[in-house]
């Protein structure tokens, strides 16, 4: 699983439109469990009153309880200290690079469709599927609102992912996904390409036509998604995605970890036959 790409996958329009953190709310933060009760009951009044549905909220928060793993693991990120060498040995094999050939070949009309009308090559989108969960392997477990609800609560990046739960209950309040459905990895990301709430909802598109946009079990929305989230921020048709060219640039708004950006940046040229 990925670390938390805080400013990749959601800063950018989380605290301009997303996060209602009051100055009350965020002083009531906490280092441990016991205030988590009293914190939880108080989000959920300015949830409400923020919009989203009682009967969302409900749905969604009712029994949610602290998750001491969640802080354990948000202290413990160690893998981006890595060497590239070292992390791309870790994450990437040749199988892999030949199982994500595979994927291009079985999804081509999907992946010709989408790079005509983004420009986004389908060996970028299937070297993120495949780098973010081995194409939709591992896409986590953990209950998103169990995960974000401790990480608002907890004071380290309180404002950052009190701005998250809301997010996470306006997809549900909008019909893609039913909190039961909402699992994870640690941090709240979710889906096949690892999406944070806040992007879900920006970037998030239907790929299959069904009305909703269900980036869990749906590989159509997954990589229409992924493909939609890399125009928006700048994707340039045709002109390559190495160190040094725009698209590189755009690959980092991905996840700002330079090992990370030349991982997807390596696999994506093997995938080609380039390297």
């Amino acid at each position: 699983m990925p670390s938390i790409r805080a400013v990749s996958l959601g800063a950018l329009v989380c605290a301009a439109t997303l996060s209602f953190a009051t100055p009350a709310l965020a002083a009531q933060c906490g280092n441990g469990a016991a205030g988590f009760p009293a914190w939880l009951a108080a989000f959920k009044q300015d949830a409400v009153r923020a919009g989203i549905s009682p009967n969302v909220v409900a749905s969604a928060l009712n029994g949610v309880s602290y998750n001491p793993k969640v802080i354990s693991l948000d202290r413990n990120q160690r893998s981006f200290k890595l060497s590239f060498e070292q992390f791309y040995a870790r994450r990437v094999s040749n199988a892999m690079i030949g199982q994500g050939r595979q994927l291009i070949q079985r999804y081509s009309g999907i992946l010709s469709n989408l790079e005509r009308r983004t420009g986004v090559p389908p060996e970028i989108i299937v070297s993120i599927w495949g780098l973010e969960t081995g194409y939709g392997r591992n896409s986590g477990n953990m209950s998103t609102f169990r995960s974000l609800a401790t990480l608002a609560y907890d004071c380290r990046r309180s404002a950052f992912f009190t701005g998250e739960l809301l997010a996470a209950l306006k997809i549900v309040q909008r019909g893609d996904l039913s909190p039961s459905q909402m699992k994870g990895a640690w941090a709240g990301e979710l889906g096949q390409t690892q999406f944070l709430a806040s992007s879900y909802l920006r970037f998030a598109v239907d790929g299959d036509g069904n009305g909703r946009r269900d980036l869990i079990r749906s590989v159509p929305d997954v990589l229409a998604s992924t493909a939609n989230y890399l125009r928006a921020f700048g994707w340039q048709r045709g002109a390559g995605w190495g160190p040094g060219t725009a698209n590189y640039a755009v690959l980092r708004q991905w996840n700002k970890a330079e090992v990370y950006v030349k991982t997807i940046s390596v696999m994506a040229s093997k995938m080609a036959g380039q390297s």
